[in-house]
């Protein structure tokens, strides 16, 4: 495996071996060892998949106790993926990072807990896998808006995006609740 540095260093973008032949590609999409091997030593408890359409966007999302660490990678179409570092002692605190995820790229992004999560689908459509780091807890759900002018995300969007009601009903960076 291949590990890429982001402008947030707690953030890697990991890009497996894939082998390919006439018939195809094969490649490990998660051994433990090799992940602690290259600094993410998770324990993974909780795999999830969606499937949304072009211009959708997911997030920004995060839980406030049992806050998720999350391996995600795209196995259909791509995603414009965004990490935001909402750790107040951070030095990259209020800082936002983005990576391109596809099916073609074959890139997984690690996000660890601390950090808000969001996606837009660039592709006809996408689906997503990502594995976690803690169980999924609606009670410590929290949502950032999708276009706070604090945080400043570049969404790639033509037009606004396609939102859920959950999402459109998210909280400016401002008035978050955020991580120690």
């Amino acid at each position: 495996m291949n590990v890429l540095l982001t402008a947030i260093p707690d953030v890697l973008i990991v890009e497996p071996k894939v082998f390919t032949d006439e018939r195809g590609f094969f490649y490990e999409s998660f051994n433990k060892k090799v992940m602690q091997a290259v600094g993410i030593a998770a324990d993974f408890v909780q795999d999830n998949h969606s499937r949304s359409v072009r211009n959708v966007l997911r997030g920004l999302h995060y839980q406030i106790r049992q806050p998720q660490g999350k391996l995600v990678r795209a196995v259909a179409g791509e995603i414009f993926d965004v990490a935001v570092d909402l750790r107040r002692r951070s030095p990259t605190f209020g800082k936002w990072v983005s990576m391109l995820l596809s099916a073609d790229n074959r890139r997984m992004a690690w996000i660890p807990p601390g950090f808000a999560h969001g996606f837009l689908v660039l592709s006809e459509f996408a689906e997503v896998l990502y594995k976690t780091t803690d169980y999924w807890a609606s009670p410590y759900e929290r949502t950032i808006v999708w276009n706070d002018r604090d945080l400043a995300i570049s969404w790639p969007a033509a037009g606004g995006p396609q939102l859920s009601v959950k999402d459109k009903a998210g909280v400016a960076f401002r008035e978050a609740e955020l991580f120690e």
